[in-house]
C-alpha cells in the first residue's frame, strides 16, 4: 500500500487520484487519518475557507460552480468538498453534487469531492475538519465547503469556515425559515439566489429588515455590516459582486482579528474530531460494546445511576492507547 508521505508528495505534484485518497484515508479516520496528519505536519495551511449553506433547493451547487468559474478565469486552484446526506443503510452519498459542476471536473486547477454527513449533525461530515486542513495544507488558494441543507443544524459550518454565505431563494417563505432556523445568525453574506424569479426582490426587502432589527438590539461600532445580494448563478449574474463581497470580508477579518479566532476556532475543531472519533471507536469495537452492556446491565438491574455508569465506562476508555 501506498505511503500518506508518497501520497503527499504525489498530491502536490498535481496528482488529482492521490489527493482522492488521502480525504478518503481521512474518512476512514484511525491510524489511516494520523499517517495523513503526520505526513502534512509543518507545512503551512493559508487556504481561504468558505462556507456555502442555506435550505435545499436554492441553488447552492449552481453557485458553487459559478464561483469556481470565477476564481479559475483569475488563476485561483479551488477545492470543493460537497457535504451529501447520506443513507442510513449505506452510509453512502446521496446527492452526488460533483453532477452539477462536471465542467470542471477535468480542470487540474480543481478539486472535488462529495463526503457524506453519515447522520453526522450539524450539517458537517466528522470528517470534514480533516479532510479542510488537508485540502489546506496541499496548497489549494479557496477551499469551499458546501453543507447539506437541513436547516438549524448547519451551524457548525461557522467554526470551520473562514467566511460564511447562507443561500435563500425567493418565495417559498426561505428568509422567515432561515431566520426562525437561526442560521441567519452565522451569515456573513446573505445570497437570494434565482433572482429573475418573483418575489425576489421581496425576499431582500424582508432580509434586510431582518438584520436592521437584529442590529439595533445588538451591533457595535466596527462591526461587520452583512451584505444581502442578489444573484442568478445559472446566468453567472451577480456572482463577481459575490467575490468582491467575500473578499472585502476577508479584508474586514484580517484587520480586525477575526480571521485568526475563526482559524483558531477550526483547528479547535479538528482536535475535538479526532478524540471524539476516537471514544467512538472504542464504543464500537467488541470491547467497548461489552463495556458499555456491562455498565447497561447494572443500571437495569441493579438501579445504577447512568453518571456512575459512564464514569465507570470513561476510565476505561481512558485506559486504551490513542492510535
Amino acid at each position: 500500500m501506498t505511503s500518506a508521505p508518497e501520497l503527499v508528495t504525489a498530491a502536490l505534484g498535481g496528482s488529482v487520484r492521490a489527493v482522492a485518497r488521502l480525504i478518503s484515508r481521512v474518512e476512514s479516520g484511525g491510524r489511516s487519518a494520523r499517517e495523513v496528519s503526520t505526513a502534512l505536519a509543518g507545512r503551512p495551511r493559508e487556504a481561504a475557507v468558505w462556507g456555502l449553506t442555506g435550505p435545499p433547493g436554492v441553488g447552492k451547487s449552481t453557485i458553487t460552480a459559478a464561483l469556481i468559474g470565477q476564481l479559475r478565469r483569475s488563476g485561483r486552484t479551488v477545492a470543493v468538498l460537497a457535504i451529501d446526506p447520506s443513507s442510513p443503510f449505506s452510509g453512502g452519498a446521496l446527492l452526488g453534487d460533483r453532477v452539477r459542476m462536471t465542467e470542471h471536473v477535468t480542470d487540474p486547477g480543481v478539486f472535488i469531492r462529495s463526503m457524506s454527513s453519515r447522520g453526522h449533525l450539524g450539517g458537517l461530515s466528522s470528517a470534514t475538519p480533516g479532510a479542510v486542513d488537508l485540502l489546506s495544507a496541499l496548497g489549494f488558494d479557496v477551499v469551499l465547503v458546501e453543507t447539506v441543507g437541513v436547516g438549524q443544524n448547519e451551524v457548525d459550518v461557522l467554526r470551520l469556515a473562514d467566511t460564511v454565505v447562507v443561500v435563500v431563494a425567493p418565495g417559498a417563505g426561505d428568509g422567515i425559515q432561515a431566520a426562525k432556523a437561526g442560521i441567519l445568525e452565522i451569515a456573513d453574506l446573505l445570497v437570494v439566489n434565482k433572482g429573475d424569479r418573483e418575489g425576489a426582490a421581496a425576499t431582500v426587502r424582508e432580509l434586510k429588515s431582518m438584520i436592521a432589527l437584529g442590529r439595533a438590539r445588538t451591533a457595535r461600532r466596527g462591526d461587520w455590516r452583512i451584505p444581502v445580494l442578489t444573484t442568478t448563478a445559472t446566468a453567472d449574474i451577480g456572482i463577481p459582486e459575490l467575490l468582491v463581497q467575500i473578499r472585502a470580508h476577508s479584508t474586514f477579518s484580517a484587520e480586525t482579528g477575526l480571521r485568526e479566532r475563526r482559524r483558531s476556532d477550526r483547528a479547535a475543531v479538528a482536535i475535538e474530531t479526532v478524540v471524539l472519533d476516537h471514544v467512538h471507536r472504542l464504543l464500537a469495537g467488541p470491547n467497548g460494546r461489552a463495556e458499555l452492556e456491562n455498565g447497561a446491565a447494572r443500571m437495569a438491574e441493579q438501579g445504577d445511576d447512568a453518571h456512575s455508569g459512564a464514569a465507570v465506562l470513561w476510565a476505561w476508555i481512558a485506559g486504551q492507547p490513542f492510535v
